[in-house]
């Protein structure tokens, strides 16, 4: 997510909450800063997990895939970091 981006849900929530709205489900704000955090928790996992010992064995990042996520802020699809070996869970 962009700076743009973060700026612009940021501000739809501070007008849905101002006016009363609810920040939750399909319309909410809080999905998709929910979303963007998970994804960048999850790079920070797979840095962790790809340490100087797992490359040394040949094992590297090999894209994403996508899972779809149910919560109570509403469902949306996650890119989720793989690696070669498949370790990375």
């Amino acid at each position: 997510m962009t700076n743009t981006e973060q700026q612009e849900l940021e501000k739809k929530a501070l007008e849905q909450f101002m006016s009363g709205k609810s920040l939750f489900g399909k319309d909410g704000a809080f999905a998709p800063m929910l979303k963007s955090f998970i994804e960048k928790a999850l790079e920070a996992e797979m840095d962790s997990h790809l340490s100087d010992s797992e490359r040394s064995k040949g094992n590297k990042r090999n894209g994403k895939s996508r899972k779809t996520i149910k919560s109570n802020e509403g469902t949306f699809e996650l890119e989720v970091p793989t690696d070669r070996q498949s370790s990375f869970e």
